[in-house]
């Protein structure tokens, strides 16, 4: 069975925020600064870290 990226993160998104429960800043703060750190310089050294 395959299932999509985006699926799975939403899924393992929703869980964790309702078993949890962490701040609403501190969401906040992961997705903008994880959306902030794919579109910068430092891109490449992350996805090379991550492999």
């Amino acid at each position: 069975m395959q299932v999509p990226l985006w699926l799975a993160l939403l899924v393992v998104g929703y869980l964790g925020v309702k078993l949890i429960r962490p701040p609403a800043w501190l969401i906040a703060v992961l997705l903008v600064g994880g959306f902030l750190l794919a579109d910068s310089v430092l891109a490449p050294a992350i996805n090379a870290l991550v492999k």
